[in-house]
């Protein structure tokens, strides 16, 4: 009797271990499909809701290629053509015209693959605006890589695309010519935009430093241009008149300097037969390589030099 009592313990025993580790092995087996079917699953969600979030960009909206390869593709195509203009811009406290006209010049001469790069010559001293002198800065520093230069307010912007802003080889071209310019209509104007060859502006000696504050130093150049015998040239077959270009200045806003003080009323209308190149002074302060809406221009801050004795209308006050 002891006997088959002692034994069906350890018959109990046997079986419910075999149970116990068929249970476990089951489970564990539930758990890890269940683990590995969760992964999956997770993974899937999360690819398909990355996909479905990233926004899908058309062509056109997606990023430009880097302005250095855009810069580099330019420079290798023949079809752009061997010259390089500088846009030379005389500036003073007028960012918001800047903020608009750097990336419309850079988009307009890379449509018409005219090369170019945008000089912004500030005036940082503590004199009047010298719009010519900043001009003659700007000849002096455009570099050797460019050959012709713009001399251009940065308040004007050509909306006719036929408008020609290439290498103006027989001669100086008067881009905002007096038939296109919405404000100033007179027939010796040369303001507002010209190009030149750099040779023809050493020619000229660059332009009279004697005009500061607002006004009169085109005038001035014009007389050089004849001075030099240089032909001036003009746009034709232009069709859109006066709506030519946008004239983004608000004189209401922003007063232009037009006080003439002692001597400067008499001088205004003199001609300069030295000055211009040959005795300008100035200092550059900094140079800087900015980018503006996505178009590169270098802004080189210019402290101007004024011999009171000669032009005392240089400061007011």
């Amino acid at each position: 009797m002891m006997y088959p009592s002692r034994r069906k313990p350890v018959l109990y025993f046997k079986e419910e271990r075999r149970c116990t580790i068929y249970k476990l092995f089951i489970v564990c087996t539930v758990l890890l499909l269940v683990s590995l079917l969760w992964l999956q699953l997770s993974c899937s969600g999360d690819m398909t809701s990355s996909a479905e979030d990233r926004p899908q960009l058309l062509p056109q909206q997606r990023p430009p290629p880097c302005q250095a390869e855009a810069q580099a593709s330019a420079a290798d195509d023949p079809s752009w053509g061997p010259h390089k203009l500088a846009v030379i811009v005389p500036f003073r406290e007028r960012f918001e015209e800047l903020l608009v006209f750097v990336p419309f010049m850079h988009g307009f001469l890379s449509k018409k693959k005219i090369r170019h790069k945008i000089l912004v010559i500030n005036q940082v001293d503590r004199y009047r605006f010298n719009r010519a002198s900043l001009i003659n800065v700007g000849h002096l520093e455009s570099g050797n890589d460019t050959d012709y230069l713009a001399m251009h307010d940065v308040d004007l912007l050509p909306l006719n695309d036929a408008l020609d802003y290439g290498f103006p080889e027989e001669g100086p071209f008067h881009v905002a010519s007096p038939e296109l310019h919405p404000l100033y209509h007179y027939k010796t104007y040369v303001g507002g935009i010209l190009l030149l060859t750099k040779k023809h502006y050493d020619m000229c000696n660059g332009m009279s430093n004697r005009f500061w504050g607002w006004g009169r130093e085109d005038d001035e150049f014009y007389r050089r241009l004849k001075k030099a015998q240089l032909q001036l040239f003009r746009p034709s077959g232009i069709t859109t008149g006066y709506k030519t270009f946008l004239h983004i200045h608000d004189p209401a806003w922003r007063k232009r300097d037009q006080k003439r003080v002692a001597a400067q009323k008499q001088e205004q209308f003199k001609v300069d037969p030295e000055g211009g190149l040959s005795n300008l002074r100035y200092e550059v302060e900094s140079r800087q390589e900015v980018v503006i809406g996505g178009a590169p221009c270098t802004v080189i801050n210019t402290r101007l030099g004024c011999d009171q004795n000669q032009t005392p209308w240089c400061m007011l006050g």
